[in-house]
């Protein structure tokens, strides 16, 4: 009768993206990991979208298995019209391929499988961070994700992560299915004219809009900025100005709307915290992150790079706490 009712609570609640529209009576999840990535997926629960407890003793819920450096970084979950949760992640560093996995439950996985979204680019050097959204309007789900591949934009490589040298001058990537079995070739799926890294979409009872970083190095940059998004294939519009302050860099957002506020969680990697912005119109934003509580903060188990997605309570309380 549990799993019935802990499955049941899984179809009642609709997910529509990595970052979701939530009444407030649902609950919230936090897919991250920590370290390197060597131990797999770690999942926290929250009741309000501040308080984020570990879930499962703090332990990984999911080793990772596929690619090369088998790590799991950068995991996202979506719970699509099926009432399945689909994860992929960065399976390595210097990869061309993710992972991909299933779960009814955020407990049980299914076996995993490596998607090898850049293989028909042969020099191309990773594939970073991969999303994946729910396109409600052409019934198809939306993958994409970060690769560079050397020489394709030299108008930036001198202002990359290497100057001069032609590496990680990124630009976002996507590819398309319905079943997860056959994929539409990769294209290119947004060029703001410089490096950007982590795209996520913020979905917002106010429209869609596209979050990224500016991964530019020279001169440092490292800050997210917002682009309105008329639907999840574009077009977009201009980005804003930058959220996160000047000089504190940011990676790995993900949003949430909490009632009547979109939240944006972020990675401050340089400082090895986890901060949060708030907001209405998306934009004026207010720093709230002495409002939140993140698991083991300041400590080398620390929450990285992560997703946070909207569950029924009924789900958050059917996953272990210890």
């Amino acid at each position: 009768m549990k799993r019935r009712a802990a499955l049941a609570a899984i179809a009642a609640g609709a997910l529509a993206g990595c970052a979701t529209v939530a009444p407030s009576r649902d609950a919230y999840v936090f897919a991250y990991f920590i370290g390197n990535g060597e131990d797999g997926l770690h999942l926290a629960g929250s009741r309000d979208g501040y308080h984020w407890e570990a879930l499962n003793g703090g332990r990984s819920f999911l080793a990772p298995e596929v690619g090369k450096a088998k790590l799991m970084r950068d995991p996202c979950i979506l719970r699509g019209p099926d009432g399945i949760y689909r994860m992929v992640w960065t399976s390595g560093w210097n990869e061309g391929g993710i992972g991909y996995a299933s779960s009814p439950d955020l407990v049980h996985w299914s076996p995993q499988r490596e998607l090898p979204v850049m293989a028909h680019e042969p020099t191309a050097l990773n594939a970073w961070a991969p999303e994946i959204a729910w396109d409600e309007k052409r019934g198809e789900y939306l993958i994409f994700w970060s690769s560079t591949i050397p020489g394709r934009f030299p108008q930036s490589d001198a202002a990359g992560d290497a100057a001069g040298t032609n590496k990680y001058n990124h630009r976002i990537y996507a590819t398309t299915t319905r079943d997860f079995a056959t994929f539409t070739p990769t294209r290119l799926f947004y060029d703001p004219g410089f490096s950007v890294i982590d795209a996520t979409f913020v979905r917002t009872t106010r429209g869609d809009w596209l979050l990224v970083k500016d991964e530019t190095r020279h001169p440092p940059r490292k800050y997210l900025q917002l682009a309105r998004a008329a639907s999840l294939q574009g077009p977009f519009a201009p980005l804003g100005a930058p959220i996160t302050p000047a000089g504190l860099w940011t990676e790995g957002p993900t949003a949430l709307q909490v009632g009547d506020d979109v939240i944006v969680y972020y990675d401050a990697y340089m400082t090895k915290h986890y901060g949060a912005l708030r907001s209405r119109d998306l934009v004026h934003w207010e720093d709230v992150t002495a409002s939140m509580h993140f698991p083991d903060e300041g400590t080398a188990r620390r929450m990285r790079h992560g997703t946070a997605l909207r569950v029924s309570a009924g789900i958050l309380d059917a996953l272990p706490r210890r």
